[in-house]
């Protein structure tokens, strides 16, 4: 289990006069060159701003989308950088590329204090290869690097984990935070501790329902998957998504569940609907009565009930991936009743991205939850147990001799 209590965070390293280069996770969502959710950025700027008050001389580098290793100015970080300007309170300057002459000469510039921001590093596509040599110059920025990108760092590109092969290598607060908030939800957790688990895939959710069977007392199944585990058992999904693939292993998950006293909830009633859209034909079925021709699309409300009454007695919760159809608005009742079940929950509560971090965000229970991560895939791989690179990479505080 990857855990930050023997990790170097950026309070354990000296900054002052120095040149540190911060990796970010500045992927935010925009519209006509205008950020939609500043989110990001707000949890960076503990991060920025100590260094900024430490006197580090400090150049943050992110990616925004997927401009495929090309200089696409519709994925320009230029939004990015004049929101942080506001929120440090002072101009953060942005550089017109990411290695070249013009970041050189502004890093060059810097004065203790100064932030400046690179352009966006996916605009090299030696980023996503962990090139050596794309490592190496990012590097001759800096004496330290500091990464902050929890959304990243089960990545290993250049700039999340090549970058540490040359310069010292701590975490900022928004890591220590993440893999704080998780590692003791797993690793000490007020119980009932709950786990509720949607969105489309049990093969995007097979690891962490495996190892999450060691450590929860219940696992509520959502979503597009849960139609997987109806499937299995030998009932009618009619037209529902479905992994005909993974039919046994959700036979073995279940029975699992059983030897281990684990409680697996799945749902007891369906939305289901007659096209794949919003405005579809909608009724409610029985999870054992649904019709040939229609497919399941969020869960109905006796559902909602039954998942609620297991979250109101749970004291630790971990949610990843919506109930139903949460983008089209007919279908995401289920997700937003179950986002009100937990922030009313009396737990720790942590929410680990994605669409149940939006539904949370958007019905203004932000403030009634615990944690909100700020990363999708790498608190998936976290809760798996998997090794995250970005993190892998951190210097240790100690040593043990020999």
């Amino acid at each position: 289990m990857t855990t930050l209590l023997n990790k170097k965070t950026v309070e354990d390293i000296n900054v002052s006069g120095k040149r540190v280069i911060a990796r970010m996770d500045f992927n935010v969502p925009l519209q006509d060159s205008v950020i939609t959710d500043d989110k990001r950025i707000r949890e960076a700027m503990k991060t920025i701003k100590y260094l900024s008050d430490n006197k580090a001389k400090t150049i943050l580098v992110s990616h925004l989308g997927r401009p495929k290793g090309q200089f696409d100015m519709k994925y320009s970080l230029k939004p990015v950088a004049k929101r942080i300007s506001e929120l440090l309170g002072k101009e953060v300057v942005l550089a017109a590329d990411v290695i070249g002459e013009d970041a050189k000469a502004k890093a060059a510039a810097l004065k203790d204090g100064d932030v400046m921001l690179l352009e966006n590093v996916r605009f090299h596509k030696e980023e996503e290869k962990n090139d050596e040599e794309f490592s190496k110059s990012l590097a001759s920025f800096a004496d330290i690097f500091v990464n902050d990108a929890f959304g990243t760092a089960h990545r290993a590109h250049a700039s999340t984990a090549g970058i540490a092969r040359f310069l010292p290598a701590v975490s900022g607060y928004l890591i220590k935070k993440e893999i704080d908030f998780m590692c003791q939800a797993l690793n000490n957790p007020v119980r009932p501790f709950i786990a509720i688990l949607g969105g489309a895939k049990v093969s995007d959710k097979i690891g962490v329902i495996e190892s999450l069977l060691e450590k929860v007392d219940s696992i509520i199944i959502g979503g597009g998957m849960a139609y997987t585990f109806l499937k299995a058992q030998g009932y009618e999904i009619g037209t529902s998504i479905c992994e005909d693939d993974k039919l046994e292993l959700a036979l073995d998950l279940l029975k699992r569940a059983k030897e281990k006293g684990v409680n697996l909830l799945l749902p007891k009633d369906i939305v289901v609907a007659d096209e794949f859209k919003n405005d579809a034909n909608i009724s409610i079925k029985d999870y054992d009565q649904i019709p040939s021709n229609l497919m399941g699309l969020d869960i109905g409300p006796k559902t909602i009930d039954y998942f609620s009454d297991t979250i109101k007695d749970a004291r630790t919760i971990i949610w990843n991936g919506p109930m139903g159809v949460f983008e089209f608005k007919n279908f995401a009742n289920g997700t937003k009743m179950i986002a009100q079940a937990v922030a009313n929950a009396d737990a720790t509560s942590i929410i680990g991205g994605g669409d149940s971090a939006a539904a949370v965000e958007l019905l203004g229970f932000a403030d009634k939850v615990s944690h909100i991560s700020t990363g999708g895939g790498a608190s998936l791989e976290f809760l798996e147990g998997k090794v995250l690179p970005g993190i892998d990479v951190l210097e240790d505080k100690w040593v043990e001799k020999k």
